[in-house]
């Protein structure tokens, strides 16, 4: 599956990226190693393989998840302790969507 320039071009346009020629033709090539990858990825024989809800199993003291413990909750001004600029009990940051 080869993908095209003007896929790039509309995929960069949905993350709001202006790429140079070179990182159109350097993303391109990288996006079609990885779509190319999972072609081969699903050529694999996978009858008989359950599907997991996720990469984790039930393996006790082994298990990499931590309990799920109640905790207090941040109150706003904790919350907004660190950010660069705050008013009115929110985060403000500049306008970035200029469609």
């Amino acid at each position: 599956m080869k993908i095209t320039e003007k896929e790039v071009r509309y995929v960069a346009g949905l993350a709001n990226l202006s790429l140079s020629q070179e990182e159109l033709l350097k993303f391109a090539s990288d996006l079609d190693g990885i779509l190319s990858h999972m072609d081969k990825l699903n050529e694999v024989d996978t009858t008989g393989v359950e599907p997991m809800a996720q990469v984790l199993f039930d393996a006790e003291e082994t298990a990499t998840l931590r309990d799920d413990v109640e905790r207090t909750p941040l109150s706003n001004a904790v919350a907004l302790a660190n950010a660069a600029v705050s008013g009115a009990g929110y985060f403000k940051v500049p306008k970035v969507i200029e469609r």
